[in-house]
């Protein structure tokens, strides 16, 4: 049987849409939201009439009907913490997104907007694969030497999980029976442990944790920082912003594009390469410490993210760490793809649907001093 799978992806000002025939992608949007109108809402989730009135006129302008779908899937955040996997949207998590439970962010509006469509256009099937929430981190990895400061999983789940999938596939193997360490390589850069099916340990890619990144500076001596936190020259925002918006690359070279760093590589400007290179070298370090994370019974690397697509920077990972285990690129980012895998899994009966309840799974240690 042939599926039809309406996927979506809610941005800060724009909306990613995509329409699936099968594992096929035969329509893809990003549709943009007035700015100005967006700030005229006094939270988020009032923009759900406005951006649903834009996706439609879109689809309407492709020739697309709701109503032949089969199924919704969406990136939606805001929820607790909770185990990867497909969870049918229900009222838990409307309740949970509307009100942006852990983070106020316009994908909270993701399964609000897929729900939405589903009542209005026939009722098929509305689905949350893997969202962002997804914490599966073993008790080990949330320890760290400050207490009340503990480590969460804040990594790109959705891509992650998707081509650890792939590599599974193309190995001949169950991705629950494999072992993975996974690169995302994008703006931020999330790398993961991922032990027969869950993601063990992972680097906090929103808080500054891992290794540098395009735009995010990552893991760093804390007594420099809190110095720098103290000179009274920025103010906590300012701070915040040098950690996660305007850090690495970009805050060593000026720009975090790695094309354009490529050139000035070329053009023989020994900086861009070692900051470049610096990058990689860190990312390889984070790649050997999950390695042992995962006993040295490592299944595969796998690298993904656009900044995946230079050949200059996977070759460096695959000088370092070719020796762990292979390594596979899956350059950019599937998570539309991964969206809809995930709902026709969900249709054939491939994958068990998981019940959202709105309890965590984890909330800090019971059994703390």
């Amino acid at each position: 049987m042939s599926y039809k799978i309406f996927t979506l992806s809610p941005g800060s000002t724009s909306t990613k849409l995509a329409v699936f025939e099968d594992d096929k992608m035969v329509f893809k949007a990003n549709v943009a939201h007035d700015p100005e109108k967006l700030k005229s809402f006094a939270e988020i989730s009032d923009q759900l009439p406005y951006r649903k009135e834009t996706i439609l006129s879109e689809l309407d302008k492709a020739g697309i009907s709701l109503k032949d779908m089969d199924a919704y899937a969406a990136y939606s955040g805001g929820l607790v913490p909770l185990l990867g996997g497909i969870y049918p949207v229900n009222e838990a998590i409307l309740k949970d997104s509307r009100e942006g439970k852990t983070v106020k962010h316009p994908a909270i509006l993701g399964s609000q907007l897929i729900h939405a469509f589903s009542e209005e256009f026939g009722g098929a099937p509305a689905y949350l694969v893997n969202p962002p929430d997804v914490d599966e981190f073993e008790d080990l990895a949330r320890v760290t030497g400050m207490k009340g400061i503990y480590r969460e999983s804040r990594v790109h789940v959705l891509n992650q999980k998707e081509v650890a999938m792939r590599f599974a596939k193309e190995l001949g193997k169950k991705y629950e029976d494999c072992n993975f360490v996974v690169a995302h390589v994008g703006g931020g850069l999330s790398v993961t442990a991922q032990k027969h099916g869950l993601i063990v340990d992972g680097n906090d890619v929103l808080n500054g944790d891992g290794p540098m990144a395009p735009n995010r500076s990552g893991s760093m001596p804390a007594v420099p920082i809190i110095k720098m936190c103290f000179s009274g020259e920025y103010t906590e925002k300012e701070m915040i912003a040098k950690v996660s918006k305007t850090g690495g690359l970009l805050g060593h070279l000026g720009t975090d594009s790695a094309l354009e760093i490529g050139e000035k590589i070329k053009a023989g400007d020994k900086y861009a390469k070692l900051i470049y290179d610096a990058m990689a070298y860190q990312l390889c370090k984070f790649i050997g410490s999950y390695a042992v994370v995962l006993e040295g019974k490592v299944d595969g690397i796998v690298l993904t993210g656009g900044v995946s697509n230079d050949k200059y920077f996977t070759d460096q990972i695959e000088k370092r760490c070719g020796w762990i285990a292979p390594i596979k690129v899956y350059g950019g980012d599937f998570e539309m793809e991964a969206l809809a895998n995930g709902a026709i899994r969900a249709l054939k009966g491939e994958e068990e649907l998981k019940e959202y309840t709105g309890v965590p799974v984890w909330d800090g240690f019971d059994y703390a001093y």
